[in-house]
């Protein structure tokens, strides 16, 4: 009895095994998230579920001693309740092929049925994720059941698949008293004459073996969806970061067009003719990243508008290096710091100053440093930089929502020297820029 026991253990040990195996596939865990599957779909899940599962059948027939690993009909229903009757009736008769060989020709048909009823217990459920919370122990909590429908329906559905799983143990033990070997391989064979608590035992395995892969597998629906919330989360984040970003960039445009409009309404008009290019950039902006020289034209255009205010005062710089005018860089990124430059650097410096924006590639690294020779930031401002406004904070931001910890940003300025920006990001896109 006690090595009857342990076979029983290694059978629920097996079952986890098998199913952990499966859930290492990405696009076995891909189709866990998906209830309304395409045929291919469908297919795919069955030929997954049989081909691990079919192993251990094979591996107990080939050797006659590894008959803890034979899960075919429990495959079988599995198949049948994540996607529907024809991945259970395929994994079913799949599964039992091996046996076919070995003369247990009951086999096809008892594991096919077992499919089947794995697809009549999911159409049952009331939530295709009651699949997913099925236990064996049930809630009988009588307020609860007598206050809320959706407990009750839950607790006859999971009545339901306890008796569904049960029923088929039942058949599968009815086969065997009264047909038996060579027909049909059971569990029942090797423990004698079977006695009530052996066959709860047994039961209760078939029970355990089947919601075993179902809780592995919903845990890794659950970290996927975990995933996806997080990538959601962060997309969300970073156009709610962008879109402080155009507005703050347009109003300060607008302010500087309102005043052409009173002393130079020619020069005014051009304005608004350049202002109208950026504007059509913009909308026609689809991703996260742009090259980096589509970046600079846009700078470009912006300084254009910029230079009407300040006249001959303001000066431009480009030193970027051909080999990374391609690289592509979060959008948006520059045009911030270029204009943290003029607001707070020039604007106050009676005499103006320049603008100069440099790009390096440092192996698959991409260095952009903006910087201005204004007046600079006094230290006890420069320790708050990454904490307020929208311009350095919002750029340092952004990088660590696309980035995460692999890149760096640091600011260095000096009273009536000027200030200097240096970021440093990968340069391939990755994080968000590979999951759009």
């Amino acid at each position: 009895m006690e090595a009857y026991l342990v076979l029983l253990l290694l059978k629920l040990a097996a079952s986890a095994a098998l199913a952990s195996v499966l859930v290492r596939s990405d696009a076995f865990k891909r189709l866990l998230l998906v209830e309304e599957r395409t045929l291919s779909q469908r297919l795919y899940l069955a030929a997954a579920i049989a081909l691990v599962f079919g192993g251990g059948v094979a591996a107990r027939v080939m050797t006659g001693t590894y008959k803890a690993a034979d899960l075919g009909l429990e495959a079988a229903l599995l198949a049948g309740l994540v996607g529907g009757y024809v991945p259970g009736l395929i994994t079913g008769v799949a599964v039992s092929i091996p046996t076919m060989g070995a003369g247990e020709l009951l086999t096809m048909p008892l594991f096919a049925a077992a499919g089947v009823v794995g697809g009549l217990v999911r159409d049952a459920a009331p939530d295709p994720e009651e699949i997913w919370r099925t236990s064996p122990f049930f809630d009988f909590n009588p307020f609860r059941l007598i206050r809320s429908w959706p407990a009750r329906d839950r607790l006859l559905f999971q009545l339901f698949f306890v008796v569904a799983v049960s029923a088929m143990e039942a058949l599968r033990y009815w086969a065997s008293a009264t047909i038996g070997k060579p027909w049909m391989y059971t569990i029942y064979a090797d423990s004698g004459a079977p006695t009530v608590q052996s066959l709860a035992a047994i039961w209760f395995t078939t029970l355990l073996a089947v919601l075993l892969p179902l809780e592995i597998w919903n845990h890794a629906r659950t970290g996927k969806k975990l995933e996806a919330q997080q990538l959601l989360t962060q997309e969300a984040r970073l156009r709610a970061l962008t879109s402080q970003i155009n507005p703050h960039f347009l109003f300060n445009t607008l302010n500087s067009v309102a005043s052409l409009v009173r002393t130079d309404p020619e020069m005014a008009r051009v304005v608004i003719h350049k202002l109208s290019n950026i504007l059509r950039r913009l909308l026609r902006k689809t991703s996260d990243f742009a090259p980096l020289r589509e970046e600079l034209a846009f700078i470009e255009d912006y300084l254009s508008i910029e230079m009407v205010r300040f006249g001959d005062k303001l000066k431009f710089i480009r030193d970027v290096e051909l080999s990374v005018l391609d690289a592509p860089i979060p959008s948006m990124l520059l045009q911030p710091l270029v204009e943290n430059s003029l607001k707070h650097g020039l604007a106050t410096k009676i005499e103006g100053g320049t603008v100069r924006v440099a790009a390096r590639r440092d192996g698959n690294r991409v260095q952009l440093t903006v910087e201005d020779d204004g007046v600079g930031i006094p230290e006890a401002n420069l320790a708050k930089l990454f904490e307020q406004g929208i311009g350095i904070s919002n750029v340092n931001e952004r990088l660590k929502v696309l980035f995460g910890g692999d890149y760096k940003m640091w600011v260095d300025s000096k009273p009536g020297e000027g200030t200097r920006t240096f970021i440093e990001l990968p340069a391939a896109q990755s994080g968000l820029a590979r999951a759009s």
